[in-house]
This record gives C-alpha cells, structure tokens and sequence, in this order.
C-alpha cells in the first residue's frame, strides 16, 4: 500500500516507517521537527543522539535499499498538508503528529496552547485532506489509554451499551482525562466520529498504553536507526526513564503512593498493531476502537520489576516515592477490555527480566550522556 506517516520522526513513527517499508509498503513520512524543538526549548534531549529524518532515510536505504520519502513541514498547515494529501494520494495515513507529553501540555499557558493548536489543527486537516483527496484513504488515528482515565467500572474497546428507562443505545465510553494532551486525544475522537458519521470515512482509533523499549528489528543496535529515547520528566515515559535512572545510580522516582495502574505495551508490540490495523481496514462510515496495551502494571510493579532486573546486573537499584505533581487517583480500580488486536493476531512481548536487561545494556552504553537533572524537572498540574 502507498502508506502517509504523520509524525515519522518520532519516538513511534521512524520505527512504524522503517517496518512497514520492510513489509513491502511504499512509505512517505511528513514532520515538522516539534517534538526536537520542544526537547531543545525544555533541555529535554533524548539519551542518545537522532540523525534529522532525511539523513535517517538514507541510512535506511544504504542498508535495506528501501526508500522512505520524507516531506518536512507543518501538518497543521492547510497548504502543506493538502499538498503532501494530493501529491501522494495515501491508501492508509497513521496519524502520530501530536505534541505526546502530558507534562509539557500543562507546564504553562504557551504549553498547553502550543498542544491544543498543533494537535487539533493537524487531526482537523487530515479529515478534510482525506475527504478532498483519498476519500476511500484508511485513517489510523494513535489515541491513548489516558482518555477513559480510571474510572471505578471495567473499561470496554471504546464503546459501551446503556441501557437507561427501557431503552437502549451505543456509544463512546465516557472519557475523563488526566491532563490537557489527553484532552486533545478525546477531541480528536469526537472530530472524527463526526466526520466518520457525516461523510462515511474509514477509522481506526488506537487507544494505547505507555510505550517502552527502543530497540526494533529494523533498527537492531544501530543508533542511527533507532527512534528518540526521552529519559526525563516531560517527555521520557515512566518505564523508560526508571531504567535510566537505574543506570544513573539515581532512586527510581514514585510519586505518591505508586498504585496508578496502566496498560503498557513494546515498542515492537505498537510497530504490530498498527500494521494489523493498516491491513484490515474497517468499512466506510466506521469508526473502529482498540485498547492497545498488552499488560497491566501499576507504578509500583514497574518500579519492583526494574529494582529485581537492575540487581541482576550488579545494580544498586533503589525506590523513592515523592509528592505527586499531578492531578490523579494514586490507588484505583482499573480493569480495561483489549481483545480487539489479539483477535486479529497480535503476540504480544511481555515484560520479562531479559527484556530488562536488554534496555539497561543498551543504556549502559550511553551512560556518560545521562543528564540527572533531567529526571525530576518540577511541572505541577495544579
């Protein structure tokens, strides 16, 4: 299929980019660098260096010779967006270009503007952009388990039948979310059920988990290849900046009482089941939800996990718990429904102590690039 990734440069879409181009797939990825310009503007760089995308695409090619096309640009951008839209005429178009981070979303008023404007002005150009130019186009849409937040009932695949003084009805299950980028992700799913309903558009909403690991099988050992690995506060999520931290010699940081549970999932596992959703696409006029995780940890199981996988190597893995800076339910029930992509053949990689122990290697590699200061950086929700 001719496939559009939006957001190719990021820590999701250059690994999404280089495995569907190894699956035959003719790819083109679009970017406009935000997440690098936000990492600069925050002192939030990754842990290791990432060449810029067309450098990227031609180290790619130099080892598969395999072409990714790169179109450098602004999404949110109407003439940019159509034209990438027209030249290219995407089947599928994987939508990742979103401002990613919960904490930089509420840091301040310029933050929290900076992610409604680029994340709700790109997903509003991509429905026109599909409907102008590739109306048949499948559209695959990374949302996030945070939209539903923890609410104290089971958790359906983004739908949920009421039946409420002898009717009955479907709809969206209701969504709460943490911060405002997870608000984002909730008017990015109303934008397109709209549209799905009003003009017949394909979608595929994929509600997903924390993601952790860097290393695919595109990308192997070679650093050039592999994706942005955020070790901080702002923009590194939880597991990938514990096992930093355990590198660094630095206590693992809880806040409060550590019993938040999400649904996590590898970097391998998101790279499967987008590929699961680009090859079964959902019928015109459908909008299609799926809880994208593979297992269940609380803060404190992940803490517990890389403590035991740190020791295994000679680490002295310690666990702090410290005030929570955010808004949310430090103990909870959560209990989330995710059968949809295992139906469709997903085998999940679990989270086992080798797996551990690969990405602290790979971490150990790049030790005299750990900034520590990074780790705690002080954004407070209230």
């Amino acid at each position: 299929m001719r496939i559009l990734i939006l957001g190719g440069d990021g820590y999701l879409g250059w690994p999404t980019a280089m495995n569907l181009a190894a699956h035959g797939h003719e790819i083109i990825v679009a970017d406009n660098y935000l997440r690098r310009s936000l990492c600069r503007e925050t002192s939030s760089e990754p842990l290791f260096e990432v060449p810029n995308l067309q450098d990227r695409a031609v180290h790619w090619f130099e080892r598969t010779g395999q072409k990714i096309s790169v179109a450098i640009g602004n999404l949110a951008d109407w003439t940019f967006a159509a034209g990438v839209f027209e030249q290219f005429l995407p089947e599928a178009v994987i939508h990742y270009a979103e401002q990613p981070s919960g904490p930089y979303s509420m840091m301040n008023r310029g933050a929290a503007a900076t992610t409604l404007n680029n994340n709700l002005g790109t997903t509003f150009n991509v429905i026109f952009a599909v409907k102008e130019f590739c109306p048949d186009c499948h559209i695959i849409k990374l949302g996030t388990m945070g939209e539903y937040g923890t609410p104290n009932i089971d958790i359906e695949e983004g739908w949920l039948d009421i039946k409420h003084k002898g009717r009955e009805g479907r709809f969206l299950f209701p969504r709460q979310a943490g911060s405002l980028y997870h608000t984002t992700k909730i008017m990015d799913t109303d934008l397109l059920w709209f549209y799905v309903r009003n003009w017949g558009l394909r979608v595929t909403d994929l509600m997903q988990g924390p993601v952790y690991g860097m290393e695919t099988e595109e990308s192997g050992v070679d650093q050039r290849l592999m994706p942005f690995f955020n070790y901080d506060e702002i923009f590194g999520t939880v597991l990938n900046r514990f096992v930093v931290q355990a590198v660094a010699g630095f206590p693992l940081t809880v806040y409060g009482a550590g019993g938040q549970t999400r649904g996590f999932l590898n970097i391998k596992d998101t790279l499967s089941c987008v590929k699961l959703a680009a090859l079964t696409p959902p019928d015109k006029g459908q909008l299609r939800i799926f809880n994208q995780f593979t297992e269940v940890f609380s803060v404190n199981d992940l803490a517990s996990h890389v403590q035991r996988a740190g020791r295994l190597l000679g680490y002295d893995v310690m666990i702090k718990s410290i005030a929570n800076p955010r808004q949310e339910l430090e103990e909870h029930y959560y209990n989330p429904a995710h059968t949809g992509l295992l139906e469709l053949g997903l085998e999940p990689h679990l989270l086992t102590d080798n797996v551990l122990a690969g990405m602290l290697e790979t971490v150990a590699r790049n030790a005299d690039r750990i900034d520590q200061r990074k780790f705690l950086r002080g954004v407070k929700w209230a």
